[in-house]
């Protein structure tokens, strides 16, 4: 098989270029961090006398657009960083001789606007992989981040303190970090790595302490040393979130309420590993799902809206084998028990949901660097309950058993920038109803200077049933330069037709063999009218496992460029062979031939310094030689009314024709037909900001989605792919054509009344209708959806951060 004779000269390839390049990266800066006897007072006001005899971290340079520029002579910059046994202190003078051209945007904890703002990166292992990042903009707001390389992931949210003043100097930062807001590894003398930034929004310039070499490897790889922090006697790491919930809930004329109570916990283990664990959770307020007329052969996913799924979680979402919507998800029998319904039977109840009784999680990393994880969450059992008409006997049917979900995670990460590991998850459901075992190894690996990368992935699946089982497997080799304007990338795909990792996971595709390279060309300072433009070239060639059959190739180009001015403009053009989908068809070993196809999209996004800001983007796909293409166009202006209020509209519009697509399975037929589809969808999103911890949020989306299908287009899929008239009939309920219009509104009211602690007032207001009228135009649809019943939902929640030491001084 081909990949067997590529696999081996491209692994010498790459052990010999990352062995064989040793550039070595920049000396770093180093910091002394003084430990104070007295706290002071986080105000942001820096005139504590603590602060005279701490020495200051200065000499920023530039880190875009330019590189390594030192900074203005009229925005200098110097940081001080102190520590005590409970908490790192940092006191940002930000100077500017200008301060009425400081942007002052206010937005909520997590939102960055456009405005100028002060970055605090700290990584307590010195690794040059995981670090934490902590953002104050010049109004005050507040944001942390997970960092990983390049990735920010604001789901992570600690609990610390900052504020900010301004002056005829400039603006000024003071910020608490607490000891339970970050893990570090235990022993007597601490070593660790951190960056200092500054964004300076109305010169579109950011700074940093320590130079950051664009142009060779992550920017995570070049952090300085913080030192001096030593003999740390901290506290007890152990703090509960105790909330209480009610909301009202209306529709077509029924009214109904409920109550909720639960905490969730956080606890220290020791310095470096934490216990999370919720009790009794309530998502009764995370935001709705953005759900569409779905009518592909893979399911719709969402993202995580949950914030103990997405908080602390990096550690298990290695190799993407952890997709926590499973959890709490429909019911593996859901659709069966539809289907089991009896002859004068009606369905009472069949939960479309399964609630989530606790889960906890504990993570970590040894000074070692050796990260470990665990995860277990548990969900109740679930039934279907059927009434019969006639004799008025009921009966139930299990839809999803009591289930236990794991995950345990081995993370070894060594010369700050590369790692390898192990993960297991594990899904049991009681009665051997279906279990489910997942075991992943994986390697990251840079070379000493940086400038190669070497990945890779082996994971094996296990489904067991009550009378058999399957066994799959998986990898993927890739290679990148990552060094310089010009660099490249290879890689390699491969699943077996039995590897399903869906239990916890997601995985829509299966039995590939696929083939990737990609080359590139960037700048790291400014050209002409660019800041910065990326040309990237790239192509695919993908085949079935088993049988070995080409499914087709792709090649592709795109480009983005930012001006100076913070225009932003790029597109791709795509041009794909003949394709062979094998999934479409929804039987096993069945596949339509799609011809080739040609896509170009064009893209432009505005300053968001300005009042008025524009994205937009059009697109169209055609299938050459057929009466197949598809338009896609989107339209978002924002508007700043003032530093306090800001709006943003979002218009997308779809159409594709003479698509042929799946219609029903026959016994001995696949019938498929030829589809016309459209989508529009409308959403507002505002916000008005009393305070940065008070705020009035809107958020709205109406989308609707028509398919038609004409009525003497209906055919049979042959076995060579091709398509043939079909001369049956199909009946009512088999009719394909689908109108689907949905409705959401949330407007909220939220206040951050003290560190961790939130109340939100939340009113809801949904609509949803689908029938089979494809007929109808978007304004008509919007009619029939207001005739349907509306619901109406008021919510009130209040969480209460309580820390275990704040509690034992007063006690």
């Amino acid at each position: 098989m081909l990949c067997k004779y590529l696999l081996l000269p491209l692994f010498l390839l790459i052990t010999g270029s990352l062995f064989g390049q040793q550039t070595e990266l920049p000396k770093k800066k180093t910091y002394t961090a003084t430990r104070i006897a007295t706290k002071p007072q986080v105000d942001g006001i820096l005139n504590d006398e603590v602060w005279e005899d701490v020495p200051g971290a200065g000499n920023f340079v530039m880190y875009e657009p330019g590189d390594g520029t030192p900074s203005r002579s009229t925005h200098p910059t110097k940081v001080k960083i102190a520590y005590t046994n409970e908490a790192i202190y940092l006191a940002a003078f930000l100077y500017d001789h200008e301060p009425a051209k400081i942007r002052r945007e206010f937005a909520q904890r997590d939102n960055l606007p456009t405005a100028d703002y002060f970055f605090f990166d700290l990584n307590t292992y010195n690794d040059g992989e995981n670090q934490t990042r902590f953002y104050v903009t010049a109004a005050g707001t507040l944001a942390d981040a997970k960092m990983k390389r390049e990735n920010e992931d604001f789901a992570f949210n600690a609990v610390w303190e900052a504020r900010v003043s301004t002056d005829a100097n400039g603006w000024y930062v003071e910020m608490q970090i607490p000891y339970s807001a970050i893990r570090f590894p235990g022993g007597k003398d601490q070593l660790w790595s951190m960056q200092l930034g500054r964004h300076i929004s109305h010169l579109n310039e950011t700074y940093v302490w320590n130079y950051i070499n664009k142009s060779v490897g992550e920017s995570t790889h070049y952090n300085g040393i913080l030192e001096g922090v030593e003999n740390i006697d901290a506290p007890v790491r152990l703090s509960f979130y105790p909330y209480i919930s009610g909301e009202v809930d209306h529709i077509d004329n029924e009214t109904s309420t409920a109550f909720n109570a639960g905490m969730d916990l956080k606890y220290g283990i020791n310095d470096a590993f934490t216990l999370d664990a919720t009790l009794i959770p309530d998502f009764g307020q995370t935001a709705y799902d953005e759900v569409e007329l779905n009518l592909g052969p893979f399911e719709q996913t969402f993202g995580e809206n949950r914030a103990f799924f997405t908080e602390g979680t990096e550690l298990f979402t290695k190799g993407d084998l952890f997709y926590s919507r499973r959890i709490g998800d429909t019911p593996l029998g859901f659709n069966d028990a539809q289907d089991a319904r009896l002859e004068n039977e009606e369905i009472l109840e069949n939960p479309e949901t399964t609630n989530l009784l606790n889960a906890l999680k504990i993570s970590g990393r040894t000074k070692g660097g050796l990260g470990i994880g665990f995860f277990n969450a548990i969900t109740e059992r679930q039934k279907a309950v059927y009434y019969n008409q006639i004799t008025g006997e009921q009966r139930e049917l299990i839809t999803e058993p009591l289930a236990n979900y794991n995950i345990f995670v081995l993370d070894q990460q060594f010369d700050q920038k590369s790692s390898v590991s192990l993960i297991n998850t594990n899904v049991i459901r009681e009665g051997h109803f279906r279990d489910a075992n997942v075991t992943g190894f994986l390697f990251d690996v840079y070379n000493r200077g940086s400038s190669f990368n070497f990945s890779g992935e082996a994971k094996m699946s296990r489904i067991n049933y009550a009378e058999s089982n399957k066994t799959g497997f998986a990898s993927q080799l890739a290679f990148s330069r990552t060094k310089g304007k010009f660099r490249y990338g290879i890689s390699h795909e491969f699943a077996n037709k039995t590897y399903d990792i869906n239990d916890l996971g997601v995985n829509f595709v299966n039995n590939y063999s696929n083939f990737n390279w990609e080359a590139s060309y960037r700048i790291f300072e400014p050209r002409g009218i660019f800041n910065e433009y990326n040309i990237q070239f790239y192509g695919d060639h993908q085949r079935r496992y088993d049988p070995d059959i080409a499914v087709t190739n792709n090649f592709g180009s795109s480009f983005f460029g930012m001006t100076r001015e913070r225009f932003a403009f790029g597109g791709n053009v795509n041009y794909s062979t003949p394709f062979k989908d094998f999934f479409e068809p929804r039987r096993d070993n069945t596949f339509i031939k799609y011809p080739e196809n040609a896509l170009a999209e064009a893209w432009i996004s505005s300053d968001y310094r300005k009042r008025i800001a524009i994205d937009s983007r059009l697109g169209y796909n055609k299938y050459l030689g057929s009466p197949h293409g598809q338009l896609n166009f989107s339209f978002s202006p924002r508007l700043r009314i003032s530093n306090r209020f800001m709006l943003i509209y979002s218009f997308e519009f779809m159409e594709e024709n003479n698509r042929e697509s799946f219609v029903g399975l026959l016994p001995k037929n696949v019938i498929f037909g030829t589809r016309d589809m459209k989508s529009i969808e409308n959403s507002l999103q505002g916000s008005y900001n009393f305070t940065n911890r008070q705020a009035l949020n809107l958020s709205f989306r109406n989308f609707w989605s028509s398919a038609n299908f004409a009525d003497d287009s209906f055919s049979r899929l042959q076995d060579n792919g091709e398509l043939v008239s079909y001369d049956g009939n199909l009946s009512e309920e088999n009719n394909p054509d689908a109108n689907f219009n949905i409705w959401n509104l949330d407007l909220s009211y939220q206040w951050r009344f003290a560190p961790g602690s939130e109340m939100i007032l939340l009113y809801r207001n949904s609509l949803f209708n689908v029938d089979k009228q494809s007929e109808l135009a978007y304004l008509e649809s919007v009619d029939n959806l207001f005739k349907q019943p509306a619901r109406h939902n008021l919510s009130l929640r209040l969480v209460y951060y309580l820390d275990y030491n704040s509690i034992n001084s007063i006690i």
